[in-house]
């Protein structure tokens, strides 16, 4: 039996099949969801993402997901393969690298379907997708508003934009998907622009989660953080992907952009200590891109 899209207004007997691959942490990280919403996600998880492609300019017959999380998974739901994998504290999200490789790698060598759908961040899959695109499948990735001006995202997170400028098509789940879909938490979640917030509480709540995170940070990962961020201007992209995250649930809403500076200069304190001019030039000179 054909798969019916009732938002592509009909039967897909035309379209080029698609298979979606979705990392559970990077879509509630793009949504600015909790652990709890991701349970309405799921339910209309389909649609949210047939919606995303066709606004993107791809008209595709969404068949089937792969969800992989490391929470236990209680749902069984329609066209949606769960992949259970370890906690990212745990692996540095080895498991999901590994689950999610394999199977984009299988789906393109046995030319399962035209297209294929990538929710996750991890600059690791580069070679995979692109293993996958020389098979002669097509790969997309979802992404934020923020990729739609790579120029920039090439200088505030040069991982995140090499990753995204692999894709055949960058796949932005912004708010008008989210409206047309899956019902989030909040109904404009992946809108950047913020409501004013006064200064101070704005640094006194990105001061604590940033302090929760480094709490639980083993010394072992915090000297390699410290030996990282002497040598680079910026912060890894995990480390900046959990902040943000952690960030939205307190605020419940997304971060401007001069916000992310500022979250992100607070993180280089943390790590580094008290800097001297000359070792703050290059937070300063990030100001000017």
């Amino acid at each position: 039996m054909k798969r019916q899209h009732s938002s592509h207004g009909g039967a897909h007997n035309s379209a080029e099949s698609c298979i979606a691959l979705i990392d559970a942490r990077f879509l509630a990280w793009l949504q600015g969801q909790t652990e709890a919403a991701q349970d309405n996600t799921r339910q209309h998880l389909l649609t949210l993402l047939g919606h995303a492609l066709v606004n993107n300019g791809l008209d595709l017959n969404l068949r089937r997901i792969y969800w992989y999380s490391d929470s236990a998974e209680d749902q069984v739901v329609d066209a949606q393969i769960s992949r259970a994998v370890l906690p990212h504290s745990q692996d540095g999200g080895v498991s999901i690298l590994r689950a999610l490789g394999a199977d984009l790698k299988r789906l393109a060598e046995r030319q399962a379907c035209e297209h294929i759908l990538v929710g996750s961040d991890d600059e690791r899959l580069l070679s995979l997708i692109d293993e996958a695109q020389l098979h002669g499948v097509a790969v997309h990735l979802l992404a934020d508003e923020a990729s739609r001006n790579m120029n920039q995202l090439q200088r505030d997170d040069p991982g995140w934009a090499r990753l995204l400028s692999q894709a055949d098509h960058r796949v932005v789940l912004g708010a008008q998907n989210l409206r047309d879909g899956a019902q989030p938490r909040h109904g404009n979640a992946a809108v950047h622009a913020a409501p004013a917030m006064d200064p101070e509480q704005l640094r006194e709540q990105l001061n604590t989660v940033i302090q929760a995170w480094w709490a639980d940070e083993p010394e072992d990962l915090r000297e390699e953080l410290r030996e990282e961020l002497h040598n680079t201007r910026g912060i890894p992209q995990e480390v900046d992907r959990q902040l943000l995250l952690g960030v939205r649930r307190v605020l419940e809403r997304a971060l401007s952009f001069q916000e992310k500076k500022l979250l992100r200069e607070m993180v280089r304190d943390l790590v580094l200590g008290p800097q001297t001019p000359a070792a703050n030039a290059a937070p300063q000179d990030d100001h000017m891109d």
